[in-house]
């Protein structure tokens, strides 16, 4: 690989890895909510979880332009206030991945919460633990498989991310040329199309070795709290 292709490569593990660190927090704060919580607009809120899977990826990275760019409401106070610009900065790439991987980390977390006995959390109040601590100590420990499930989802998106980094960061060889712009940039190269192979390859092996991690990581999750032993009494 050449130095252009291992800087892609490296500018996109950089972005995929600040974009899951970025949504982990929130996700789990919205899964539980999503699980557990009956709310005035709940559904409105699942809508726009969901949103960014159903909507061409380029409609967010759009709609992160008006909004985040230097002359879009948020950004332009962003930019005033702070100095902080997103726009064609690979934080800005951080930004669109982490919005169109975010439903990816939701669902699984969420399915996990579901999965947890409510009245483990009810049993941990009873003792004298606050629901901060029953959920730090009791609920979220049993649901970590679909956390961690989740997470590498979201890493995993964040690698492949397209659509909306292209609209909201462009294509700045550097800068914001992740791997999946890098792709489409070599195909469109004469003379490119051995680094379009490599680079595709090399997204493929990084797909299953996330999907591979995912599926090493909760099973030793599960192992460890149980899991496989509760199934095999109920057997």
């Amino acid at each position: 690989m050449n130095p252009d292709e291992w800087q892609a490569l490296q500018l996109s593990a950089r972005v995929a890895l600040w974009a899951t660190v970025a949504c982990v927090p929130a996700g789990v704060l919205v899964a539980w909510l999503l699980a557990r919580r009956d709310f005035p607009g709940k559904f409105a809120l699942e809508i726009l979880v969901q949103l960014p899977m159903v909507l061409p990826p380029v409609v967010p990275g759009y709609a992160l332009l008006m909004l985040l760019g230097t002359q879009g409401p948020i950004g332009r106070w962003l930019d005033q206030t702070f100095g902080i610009v997103l726009a064609f900065t690979w934080q800005g790439a951080v930004v669109a991945s982490a919005v169109m991987a975010f439903p990816l980390l939701v669902q699984p977390i969420r399915v996990a919460f579901r999965l947890v006995d409510a009245r483990l959390e009810q049993a941990a109040s009873t003792l004298g633990a606050t629901r901060f601590d029953a959920f730090r100590s009791v609920t979220l420990p049993l649901a970590l498989p679909g956390v961690i499930a989740g997470a590498v989802l979201c890493f995993s998106r964040s690698l492949g991310e397209f659509g909306a980094t292209m609209a909201f960061v462009g294509n700045i060889p550097g800068e914001t040329r992740t791997l999946p712009l890098a792709i489409y940039t070599f195909m469109n190269v004469p003379g490119g199309e051995g680094a379009t192979l490599r680079l595709a390859i090399v997204s493929v092996a990084l797909a299953c070795a996330a999907l591979a991690a995912s599926h090493w990581l909760t099973r030793v999750t599960e192992r460890r709290l149980g899991y496989r032993d509760q199934q095999a009494d109920r057997a």
